[in-house]
């Protein structure tokens, strides 16, 4: 009579080979190991700095500690002033506020208008001292003028530059 191996111990050797090659291999691979040893020293790392952190700051410190004064020379000093070299001030003697703007006079300029359209209601002046070309409007003219006529005017600020108000020929 002949023996044959049961069908179950072949199963049997299959399974005990498989766990004889999953011991041999470790489940971390090399590069996972690196990883979280770096993990871990960035998190003991970060457990240093927070420890400096606690030790070097000012919390529970007293008023007097965190207090920096200035002295006669203008340096930066931990200890407080002496009252033997401090002058008095009078509050009266302190400026609060800006000082008053006086009003200038008008400007009165003297030109000659190089340019001037009635149908659009403008045209230029070329100023007599410094040669500038300035803008006039219609609304402002208090004579009416034409090109080539000499004028007196104002100059105020608009939105694109100087502009002459009160324009009378000369």
């Amino acid at each position: 009579m002949r023996l044959t191996p049961a069908p179950k111990a072949g199963v049997f050797i299959l399974y005990l080979f498989s766990l004889i090659i999953r011991m041999g291999k470790s489940n971390e691979t090399f590069n996972k190991k690196e990883k979280e040893k770096k993990r871990l020293k960035k998190q003991q790392e970060k457990k240093v700095k927070a420890e400096e952190r606690k030790g070097n700051s000012n919390k529970g410190k007293s008023l007097e500690n965190m207090m920096a004064y200035l002295d006669a020379d203008g340096n930066i000093t931990s200890t407080p002033p002496d009252g033997v070299s401090r002058k008095a001030i009078a509050l009266e003697d302190i400026p609060v506020s800006t000082a008053k703007q006086v009003p200038l006079p008008p400007d009165v300029r003297k030109g000659t208008v190089i340019q001037f359209n009635d149908q659009k209601g403008f045209g230029f002046i070329r100023d007599q001292s410094s040669g500038e070309s300035i803008f006039v409007h219609v609304s402002v003219l208090i004579d009416p003028v034409r090109e080539n006529d000499k004028v007196t005017f104002e100059t105020t600020r608009g939105q694109r530059g100087l502009s002459a108000v009160s324009v009378r020929k000369a």
